[in-house]
Formats: C-alpha cells, structure tokens, sequence
C-alpha cells in the first residue's frame, strides 16, 4: 500500500486526497494551520487517512503533493523529500503571490523553482491546469471512452512513470509535455488552463471531459 502525503490539504490538494484514498491508497494530510485544524477533512476521509504536519506528510508519504501557494514553496520541508517523487500542483498568480520576475521574463517557470528548491527530490508538474470541482468529478476507469487526460512536465523519466500510474489509478490519462521547462504550456492565461475540462469557457461550475487529443492540441496552441 502506497502513502500519499500532502502538503497542503486546500481545494486540490483536498480533492487528490479524496481521490487517492478511494483508489485504495493511505493518505497523511496537512496544512499550514496544524493538523487540528484538518479534522474534518480526516474524519470525511475515513480510516485511511490521518492529520500531521508538512514535516509529516513529506517523511511518511512515498509520493508526496505538494499543493500549497506559490510565495510559500521555500517553506516546503527539503531533507524529508530527498529522493522522493514530488507532485507540484501550484501556478503563479502574481496577485495572491506577489511579483516574481523571473516568471514574469519567462526565465523560468513555477515548478522549476520548486525543483530548485528541492534538489534532491523529484519534482512532476500536475493538477495545474484543472479545477477542483472538475479534478473531483471527471475520474473515470481505464479505457473509458469519456476518460480524461492530466498534463505532466518533469526532468526525471521514472518519476513521471510513477505518476502517470498514480493517474491511471485515481481515474486519469495523462499527456507527457516533456522537461519542467515545458510547464508553461498549462499555466495559466493557455488554451489548456481550466477551460479545456469545462462545459463552456465560462462555466467552471459544470465540468465536461477532456480527452488527450483534446489536451494536446491545447498544448500545441500555448504561446508565450
């Protein structure tokens, strides 16, 4: 049985939660507020799931989420996640985040600096582009004709084979974009950004699904 740890237990990394824990998987959920503060969500989740803190969750957890705001990425435990494959759900919203100008310049991108941040671990890009309510509603089996696909970027081809499995199990396809590097393509303000797994562009509220060819030509449409 795999642990997932989370580092931040908000509405993504709630959901993945959720998903993980009714695809058989144990879960140590946290947040920046203390584990008292996730009793609920622990006692929504069942007996597969516990409350610790981000230390916690990066030490027990065989693949670890991190799913917390961009301007805090430098509080993510680093010694904890060596060696680990790491989930990083996050996007650069220069008004809840501040400004930081080497995304700005296109210089580098979100997941990248928290791959910097964690040097030693290994970081996939995921869950960046959906809505949660969508995230929560469009898993489906393997082979389902309505199945959905999830983007991936990582420099480390091993890591993204266990999270494409990890996918596979919750509900999901996904679509290799390539190295970190190559995350800008679903970050926000591209034609793969939240849209692409909703009824109409602007109705989030109402989830549709998004297949991989969909995605990749969504992909292919990004510009900087």
């Amino acid at each position: 049985m795999t642990t997932v740890g989370l580092i931040g237990s908000g509405n993504i990394g709630g959901t993945v939660a959720r998903l993980a824990v009714a695809a058989g998987y144990d879960v140590v959920v946290s947040n920046s507020r203390g584990p008292e503060t996730l009793t609920e969500l622990v006692e929504e989740l069942g007996e597969h799931a516990s409350a610790g803190t981000a230390h916690d969750a990066a030490q027990v957890g065989d693949l670890v989420v991190v799913s917390v705001p961009l301007k805090a990425y430098r509080a993510v435990p680093v010694e904890p996640l060596a060696g680990k494959v790491v989930i990083d759900t996050n996007n650069y919203y220069p008004q809840r985040d501040g400004t930081i100008p080497e995304l700005d310049s296109g210089e580098t991108t979100s997941s990248e600096l928290l791959q910097r941040h964690l040097p030693d671990s290994r970081v996939v890009k995921v869950f960046n582009n959906i809505y949660f309510k969508g995230l929560a509603d469009l898993p489906r089996p393997s082979g389902a004709p309505d199945r959905s696909a999830l983007a991936i970027a990582g420099d480390d081809a091993a890591a993204k084979a266990e999270v494409t499995a990890f996918l596979d199990r919750i509900g999901y396809d996904a679509v290799d974009v390539g190295p970190l590097a190559e995350g800008w393509r679903y970050q926000p303000d591209t034609p793969a950004y939240g849209t692409l797994y909703s009824a109409t562009p602007t109705d989030w509220e109402h989830p549709a699904p998004g297949d991989a060819e969909k995605l990749r030509a969504a992909l292919a449409a990004a510009t900087r």
